[in-house]
């Protein structure tokens, strides 16, 4: 358990069930439940946080490049979300966005501390026990770090990268085509999936993130798009 989890209730909780707590600090996560797994857990109000500071995408990013299954845990009464916040249902929209992008990571809903200690339990006893018996092959997951002492345009994949749906490959291919990341992020939609590889999809969840928050774009947009079913 990465050490900054102490004050939340959870590693009492944990304790009670009969687990072996063990602190660390961890450059991923907040809980390694067993080898090649990782739990994310996120209080209603930080989540919150996180959207609007613009800080949840990278996370989530941050998140999918372990080699490993993550579990994204979300702590607290859902109904309670939009009493917190004006734009509850753009909130929803960016989780379930981030998830339907990154097949290893697996969402989870819980009530409060104690559920979540219940939850970590179960997934570490299962998990552990598979792995005595062989019955799954755990992988194991390394942080993606950023790139030290590289050039500009290596710069420039790696920012176009971050986004939902781009790797690395297809970054090299906005560049080539538009020349320079500046022109990539002032394409329009339409630009962009002229772009091999940048579907009609992709492409609109890029202009989403960026104008998200400006006055051209209201905060209900990203819901609105995923409920459109182009998410």
């Amino acid at each position: 358990m990465d050490e900054r989890e102490k004050p939340s209730q959870v590693p009492k909780h944990l304790i009670e069930y009969g687990a072996t707590v063990i602190f660390k600090q961890l450059e991923i996560g907040d809980y390694i439940p067993a080898e090649g797994f990782i739990v994310e857990r996120k209080r209603i109000d930080d989540l919150i946080r996180s959207v609007f500071q613009g800080r949840f995408f990278d996370q989530i990013k941050k998140l999918s490049s372990v080699h490993g299954k993550v579990f994204l845990v979300v702590e607290g009464d859902g109904n309670i979300l939009p009493r917190l916040t004006k734009n509850a249902k753009a909130v929803e929209a960016a989780v379930l966005t981030a998830i339907i992008y990154n097949d290893n990571i697996k969402l989870i809903y819980t009530r409060n501390s104690e559920h979540t200690a219940e939850v970590i339990y179960y997934i570490a006893k299962k998990l552990q026990s598979a792995r005595e018996h062989h019955k799954v092959a755990l992988p194991t997951y390394h942080k993606l770090r950023k790139p030290k002492d590289i050039s500009p345009r290596e710069w420039q994949i790696y920012i176009l990268a971050s986004f939902p749906g781009i790797g690395p490959k297809l970054a090299e291919k906005l560049l080539d085509k538009f020349g320079s990341l500046r022109e990539v992020l002032n394409a329009s939609p339409y630009q962009l999936t002229r772009v091999e590889g940048i579907t009609e999809d992709k492409a609109n969840i890029i202009r989403l993130i960026l104008d998200y928050g400006s006055k051209e774009e209201t905060n209900e947009s990203l819901h609105k798009y995923y409920i459109d079913g182009k998410g």
